[in-house]
């Protein structure tokens, strides 16, 4: 599933001729297209779908929606390691959860 999240602009800066920002997503910092919304500042949020900043949000609703994304497990969906989703979809264990230490294992 992509999801449209919300987060917080951390840091603004121009790459390449495009304006681009370091976005908070409740704890996962990840890179934003900000073309479509020139005015972003610093501290604001905005709803951004797969890497492009779409609309500003007031600090209350994207609050709320991290939070019921949080709840629904819909942020670890979104931003999780996607090898450690495919091991867990598979039944599968993964490596290094769950085992006893190697010197513990001898």
């Amino acid at each position: 599933m992509c999801l449209a999240v919300p987060g917080r602009v951390l840091e603004i800066e121009e790459r390449d001729g495009t304006r681009m920002a370091t976005v908070d997503f409740g704890g996962v910092v990840k890179e934003a297209c900000l073309e479509y919304l020139p005015d972003l500042q610093v501290g604001e949020y905005a709803i951004v779908h797969v890497g492009f900043a779409l609309q500003k949000l007031d600090e209350e609703s994207a609050r709320q929606t991290l939070e019921l994304f949080a709840q629904l497990g819909l942020l670890q969906e979104e931003f999780g390691d996607p090898w450690e989703m495919a091991a867990e979809a598979g039944g599968l264990p993964l490596p290094g959860v769950g085992e006893a230490p190697q010197e513990a294992r001898q």
